[in-house]
């Protein structure tokens, strides 16, 4: 029988417990996070005696999965995984947040986990979740692939669009636009739901997060600490492509990235500044373009894998963006100084 490990979450975590276990389809134990592949990551493989793959550097194939760790702050990459049946771990301490939160659930997330917690499973225990991973697998091959999902949606509508046609007149008339008009109606609907659930999920937690780092900064005096060792960079066009650059470098661009809390917090500080009048107004959009060269750096091995993008092309666009945010970084800051003049 193969290995099992079983996942608990780690003291401030949520989610789980799952266990783990090699397939005949779910073969690989995929790291996601910045800096090359996670301990937990190597943990578990070694545990299971199954290669550990670093996602960005290498395509891998949500059905070839064992399992994905993330470390995800709250935002889309958390939920990718789970909404494609993946069981997710994010070493980040977090519970279900992001745009995808209605995918995560505590059969296929758990976050906060810790290397010491992650053990092998005997007995009665592993040889049920040996044969319970078989059946899910077994289930999942059997499912239709996206695209057989896609031409089945697309043979129904065309068959509907037909029987419409065949409806003609000014019923057929009445018939089309009502419906045309539910259409849109239930969209808007639908989207305002989700507007709102992000908002409470997500937007409203991170201003809350966002004023209790403020109001310490500013009680315990760390600010000016920090507003000391910025203003230098921040007060300066040299300094903001310095700036830049760091935030920018291939090596520490992914993992500045994850949730955008450092990006926020160097924010709220230069905005501090700004508006004490310690560093000149016209450089607030250059130094925003400045903090945030490293945008969606760990989000690139899930968007190419969303994109169904080829190995070759993951192994060469990962590093190649990567390397050009050098590049585009100090570009933006200075188009972004041009078009501060005046303010």
């Amino acid at each position: 029988m193969k290995p099992v490990v079983k996942v608990v979450h780690g003291p401030n975590g949520w989610g789980g417990p799952f266990t783990l276990t090699e397939t005949e389809t779910q073969t690989v134990v995929a790291s996601i996070t910045g800096g090359g592949i996670h301990p937990i990551a190597e943990r578990i493989a070694e545990l299971l005696g199954v290669p550990a793959v670093d996602g960005f550097k290498n395509k891998v194939e949500p059905e070839n999965m064992i399992v994905a760790v993330v470390d995800c702050g709250g935002t889309a990459r958390c939920g990718v995984y789970p909404k494609y049946g993946v069981k997710t771990i994010d070493v980040i301490p977090i519970g279900p947040s992001g745009p995808l939160a209605k995918f995560i659930n505590e059969e296929n997330f758990c976050s906060g986990v810790l290397v010491e917690e992650i053990q092998l499973i005997e007995g009665d225990e592993a040889i049920t979740a040996a044969v319970e991973a078989d059946v899910e697998s077994a289930i999942l091959a059997s499912e239709p692939s996206a695209s057989a999902k896609f031409a089945a949606e697309g043979s129904k509508v065309a068959k509907e669009a037909a029987q419409e046609e065949k409806q003609g007149g000014f019923v057929g008339l009445i018939a089309g636009m009502g419906k045309a008009v539910g259409g849109v109606v239930n969209t808007f609907y639908q989207a305002a739901r989700d507007s709102l659930d992000i908002i409470i999920r997500n937007i409203i937690p991170f201003m809350m997060f966002i004023s209790v780092i403020v109001g310490i900064i500013n009680y315990t005096g760390i600010g000016n600490i920090l507003a000391n060792v910025i203003k230098p960079l921040a007060g300066s066009l040299p300094g903001l492509l310095v700036l830049s650059i760091i935030c920018s470098l291939p090596f520490l661009s992914p993992v500045l990235g994850p949730g955008a809390v450092i990006a926020q917090i160097i924010g709220v500080l230069l905005g501090n500044e700004i508006g004490k009048g310690t560093i000149p107004t016209q450089y607030a959009l250059p130094a925003l373009f400045a903090i945030n060269a490293q945008v969606g750096c760990d989000f690139l091995p899930v968007a190419l894998t969303l994109a169904e993008a080829e190995d070759a092309t993951t192994n060469i666009g990962v590093p190649a963006i990567l390397f050009s945010r050098l590049i585009t970084g100090p570009i933006t800051v200075i188009i972004a100084y041009l078009f501060s003049f005046g303010m």
